[in-house]
């Protein structure tokens, strides 16, 4: 029950028209024993009457009035119907773009372990798929359901006004065809939830080999790909087939009992007209309506169906919409006048699922300094410099910024106060100008040249098609790896940041052009703490302060001239590249 009060919850706004849908629909079904009521009277009156030709003139008025009652209703019915699916369409499509927009929203609120724990393809699963159910079954499924449920008790009211013994031969199917949606309701159910997940697999097949379809190329591995994408196919085709085997299964039996019906009316209608229990107006009502008796029933099975699925992406949903970030700000969280960028270190640790990454890290940087982290791979680096911004909280000791906590600041000035450019650059499919200007699109042209020109890539954007407005491929194919990263570090000072992180950000540029960048960042006309992980000296050797990482731990600290003269991983560095 909770899944569907959540998403009553979710048709906030929409409820009283949703209402208002379903009482249309309750007067649609109680509609349909109008026309038998009138082919009733007319058959009694103008077909099996003996003076039915003697009287015809004197009932011509009668039987117009009928025909125009049926005409009537029929049309006032399709309008009707029309508009209670119009309403369930604009609620249903209400209610899930309310639900989508919030999963889009949680999810950008999410810090990095929930994406460590929830796969790009199975997110999109829940973000497309999942709500497409949702919308289905709010908009279909429910008033499906509503609707046969009216319909069958109307029918049965009905054929019990005319003839009980009658009405019960026509319904005495319906424990049976019970039963088998009972069963239908325990089989079905675990069977969706393996489907959507052997679904999801498969989306995430597809997904990274779409992004990553130059790694496959470069290694001409599309062979093993191509065979590991049908191992996921061939797993969800026979989940499929698996799910729907056992549909048919159950189902087949129950359509063909709700269509014994039939069979049932033309004996029992037969018997009782013989008799003369029941008159031929009679039997015709009965007749017009054993459909009303046998859809419902039939309905029954694609509907149990659609709620299953229902459940299962529900739940899926329901596990990211109310998943909540454990970095978010303290109920005391501040923000400073202005973040200056001193940088404190104490005792600092972090584990990655309780696997130590960083031990007892303590150092201090004044603010405006420029200080370079180097290290073996795996030695910490990236993860200390993500522990600044908060991409990940500390498990022991404390960051201080600016002699305050880092727990203590609001987050969101925080964050934007530090420009991050990483190795790993990752581009959105716009322009140039646009990625540049990512953390404020108020910028002006002239300022986003300006940043460019900072980061030695305005003469190769001029170079572009389109200049700054060229657009940029998916995670930016089409520029190489040094255009890429110079992109990003712009993007990284157009923040004007207090604090600048470089994750190894000039690792693809050639060393005239890292020179240029070098003397730019030393010449910003704002003040600015910058911190580079560097895996060349030249980037490292003119920093105010050089921390050298071991196995998650300070192996070594100081300036360049320090760090030469006694022996130690920064010397073997300058050694082998010297």
């Amino acid at each position: 029950m909770f899944l569907y009060r959540w998403l009553w919850k979710n048709l906030q706004g929409y409820k009283g028209r949703y209402i208002l849908a379903m009482i249309l629909a309750f007067s649609t079904q109680l509609m349909l024993v109008v026309n038998p009521y009138i082919m009733r009277i007319v058959v009694e009156t103008f077909i099996s009457n003996p003076d039915a030709v003697e009287n015809l003139a004197n009932q011509r008025t009668l039987l117009f009035m009928l025909i125009g009652a049926t005409i009537l209703v029929n049309l006032l019915r399709t309008g009707i119907q029309y508009t209670t699916h119009m309403i369930m369409e604009v609620c249903s499509q209400g209610a899930v773009y309310k639900i989508r927009s919030h999963l889009f929203r949680n999810m950008q609120s999410q810090d990095a372990d929930f994406y460590d724990k929830f796969r790009t393809g199975d997110i999109m699963t829940r973000l497309s798929g999942d709500v497409e159910m949702l919308r289905h079954t709010t908009a279909w499924s429910f008033r499906a359901l509503f609707e046969s449920i009216v319909c069958f008790l109307t029918v049965a009211i009905f054929y019990f006004t005319i003839h009980p013994g009658m009405a019960l031969c026509m319904i005495g199917l319906t424990p049976l065809i019970l039963f088998f949606s009972i069963l239908i309701s325990k089989k079905m159910g675990p069977l969706f939830g393996l489907q959507r997940e052997r679904s999801t697999e498969l989306n995430t097949a597809g997904e990274e080999n779409i992004s990553g379809n130059r790694v496959v190329k470069a290694f001409a591995n599309e062979d093993y790909e191509i065979e590991r994408f049908r191992a996921f196919n061939k797993a969800n085709a026979d989940q499929s087939k698996k799910t729907s085997v056992t549909w048919w299964k159950f189902f087949l039996p129950m359509e063909f009992t709700s269509q014994a019906v039939f069979a049932v009316h033309l004996l029992a209608g037969g018997i009782f007209a013989i008799n003369g229990a029941i008159t031929m107006g009679d039997y015709m009502a009965f007749s017009m309506l054993a459909w009303a008796v046998s859809m419902p029933m039939s309905m029954l099975g694609y509907i149990i169906s659609d709620l299953k699925r229902f459940t299962a992406s529900a739940n899926k949903i329901i596990e990211v919409y109310y998943s909540r970030a454990k970095i978010t700000d303290r109920p005391d969280a501040f923000n400073i006048d202005k973040i200056i960028g001193e940088i404190e270190f104490r005792n600092v640790s972090f584990a990655y699922n309780k696997e130590s990454a960083l031990s007892e890290i303590s150092f201090k940087i004044k603010a405006g300094q420029t200080v370079a982290i180097m290290g073996e791979t795996g030695s910490g680096k990236t993860t200390l410099v993500n522990l600044i911004p908060r991409i990940y909280d500390v498990t022991g000791g404390e960051i201080l910024i600016d002699s305050h906590n880092l727990r203590n600041l609001k987050l969101k000035q925080l964050r934007s106060s530090i420009g991050i450019a990483t190795q790993e650059v990752l581009l959105f499919s716009d322009t140039i100008d646009a990625n540049i200007a990512f953390s404020d699109s108020n910028l002006d042209e002239s300022q986003v040249r300006d940043f460019a020109k900072l980061a030695d890539a305005h003469e190769f954007i001029e170079k572009t098609s389109q200049g700054y407005d060229t657009i940029v491929g998916e995670r930016g194919v089409g520029l190489s790896g040094g255009q890429k990263q110079r992109i990003a570090l712009a993007r990284a000072l157009a923040v004007r940041p207090s604090i600048l992180i470089l994750d190894d950000t000039t690792s693809a540029v050639d060393s005239e052009t890292e020179s240029h960048i070098q003397e730019s960042l030393r010449n910003l006309d704002f003040p600015c703490t910058k911190i580079i992980i560097a895996a060349r000296i030249s980037s490292a050797k003119d920093a105010d302060q050089i921390i050298v990482l071991k196995d998650g731990k300070i192996e070594d600290i100081g300036r360049h001239d320090e760090l030469i003269s006694r022996e130690g991983y920064y010397k073997e560095v300058y050694d082998l590249q010297s």
